[in-house]
């Protein structure tokens, strides 16, 4: 059962670090026109881009922890 979990939670952490940077270069490639866009005019396509990433990123890491658990569990039987 570990040949599979462990394996798991280094994909898992991989995935978990590859959207943690493409939501902070999305988070970067925000301009000052970004920022200063009249209020109620809605999120522009980076910032829904920054949200949808920094959304999976805890996803993931749920997951991770989640996977550890059942090792941790499995472990102690």
């Amino acid at each position: 059962m570990n040949y599979i979990l462990i394996p798991l939670v280094v994909v898992l952490a991989l995935l978990t670090v590859f959207t943690l940077v493409r939501g902070i270069a999305a988070f970067l490639a925000s301009t000052k026109e970004d920022l200063e866009r009249p209020e109620g005019s809605g999120p522009t396509p980076n910032q829904l881009l920054q949200n949808k990433m920094m959304f999976r990123r805890i996803l993931f890491q749920g997951a991770a922890i989640v996977v550890v658990a059942i090792i941790l569990f499995a472990a102690r039987k």
